[in-house]
């Protein structure tokens, strides 16, 4: 379980709220059985004690004397628990026990006592422990007028404490319990609410990775399970469109090849006518040669469109195969240029590097680089060939003004020409692109920068076997 995740914040937050809740009723029941125990202990020693204080006033002499007080006192104890008992009359205060402390009865009981003429009580704690203290004039059965005795009891209330502190531990370990459910329960429901959403985090991932028939599984009938099946019909309207985008593009491929296959023949025999007049055109009237010329180039650069198109459409269709050799790549690049007739390159080209490449598709990448380099770009063009290892690098630059940053991302765009820092390509505009296919096809890659012009780098892998 991923800590941060949605699981366990959901999981947290209804522990969290299950353990608040049963603290507070906890809380509450401790507090109200507390109450009620000591409540309860204090009305069964109030009633006892005025009823045993009733009982033997009727047999009191008045004004009595020590002894007399110590007789009364020592029969009320057995009504309080075996409590302390003192009595007050005037100055002679008697207790049921002489080691008791009698400081345990306030001023402020006697008090109340003597204003109120009536039982009065109030607990008190004492040497860690807590006591209650009840307290009664003793009056005249007819009359009703005090006489002047006051009797008062002290209790222990260590059992009821205890017994209110075993009540709190059970409800700490009952609290610890319903901790314990609430995580297990809190688990199984994050899992049932969270399902459909890691369903749909499984199904989204398989879109993202081209997937488009997958789906999320439907469960329920909650507002995930209105998500989940919003989700499935988004998936399928995606899926559908795309799938007629991919039939559109496919016919346009189809297209493509086919009308530029269909173009090879009648370009092949305007080629010848253009050729013938070309080389008629020195006899021609001015106007007429300069037709003609003018002809001949235009059907060579359709007749370079065309082939273009064809090998483009040779990567779409995955027709295009590598026939690799054992080269000696220095001699390739060498025979590419002389092919060409470019003069005027500064070659740095180390003899003896050798591996297995298609010398047919490294001579129309090096061709598109040096060509672009020697028409776009300033002299001196730079050719250079590096062995790093598990890689060649054929690296090509010129001193021409570079291109522009906003373009570069952009030079291996299929019949992308426009550029800011050079004149307009008369080329197809899929010469960089064919280029770039190439490479990939060996497992290489071709790269762009500016340095003190325009440099494309290409880097091969060395010794790919065929595929």
């Amino acid at each position: 379980m991923r800590f941060g995740g949605l699981r366990t914040r959901t999981a947290a937050i209804f522990v969290l709220v299950s353990v608040i809740s049963s603290a507070t009723a906890t809380g509450l029941l401790y507090r109200q059985s507390r109450n009620f125990v000591l409540q309860r202990t204090q009305d069964a020693v109030m009633e006892s004690f005025r009823d045993r204080v009733s009982a033997l006033a009727r047999e009191l002499d008045v004004p009595p004397g020590q002894d007399e007080l110590r007789r009364f006192a020592l029969s009320v104890v057995p009504a309080v628990r075996n409590g302390v008992v003192i009595t007050h009359y005037g100055g002679l205060t008697v207790a049921s026990d002489d080691r008791a402390d009698r400081s345990r009865v306030t001023a402020d009981l006697r008090a109340a006592v003597t204003r109120h003429a009536a039982l009065s009580w109030q607990r008190v704690q004492y040497g860690a422990r807590p006591w209650f203290v009840v307290g009664a004039p003793v009056t005249f059965e007819k009359s009703g007028r005090s006489s002047g005795l006051e009797v008062y009891a002290i209790v222990n209330l260590l059992p009821e404490e205890e017994d209110i502190g075993r009540l709190l531990r059970d409800a700490r370990n009952g609290m610890l319990l319903v901790a314990l459910a609430a995580v297990a329960l809190a688990l199984l429901a994050a899992r049932a609410v969270l399902q459909p959403v890691r369903d749909l985090s499984r199904a989204a991932r398989r879109l993202a990775a081209g997937d488009l028939a997958g789906r999320a599984t439907v469960r329920g009938s909650d507002e995930l399970t209105e998500l989940t099946h919003t989700f499935n019909e988004t998936a399928a309207a995606l899926e559908t469109s795309v799938g007629e985008l991919r039939d559109q593009e496919a016919r346009a491929r189809r297209f493509v090849a086919d009308v530029s296959h269909e173009l090879r023949t009648p370009l092949a025999a305007m080629a010848m006518v253009a050729e013938v007049l070309d080389e008629d055109a020195a006899m021609m009237p001015p106007d007429s040669a300069r037709a003609a010329r003018t002809v001949s180039t235009e059907v060579a650069k359709l007749t370079r469109l065309v082939e273009d198109l064809i090998e483009i459409s040779r990567f779409d269709a995955g027709a295009a195969v590598l026939n690799p050799a054992d080269v000696d790549v220095a001699d390739s690049i060498r025979a590419t240029i002389a092919a060409r007739g470019w003069r005027d390159l500064h070659l740095d080209l180390p003899p003896g590097v050798r591996t297995r490449l298609d010398r047919r598709r490294l001579d129309v990448i090096v061709a598109n680089l040096i060509g672009n380099a020697l028409r776009h770009g300033a002299a001196p063009v730079t050719v250079r060939l590096r062995d790093i290892g598990a890689e060649l690098e054929i690296e090509v630059a010129d001193r021409g003004p570079g291109i522009d940053p906003a373009a570069i991302q952009h030079v291996f765009d299929r019949f992308y020409k426009a550029d800011a820092a050079r004149t307009r390509s008369d080329g197809s505009g899929l010469g960089l692109a064919i280029a770039q296919e190439n490479a990939a096809l060996h497992g290489g890659r071709i790269s762009v920068e500016n340095r003190q012009g325009a440099v494309f780098t290409l880097r091969l892998p060395k010794s790919r076997a065929a595929q």
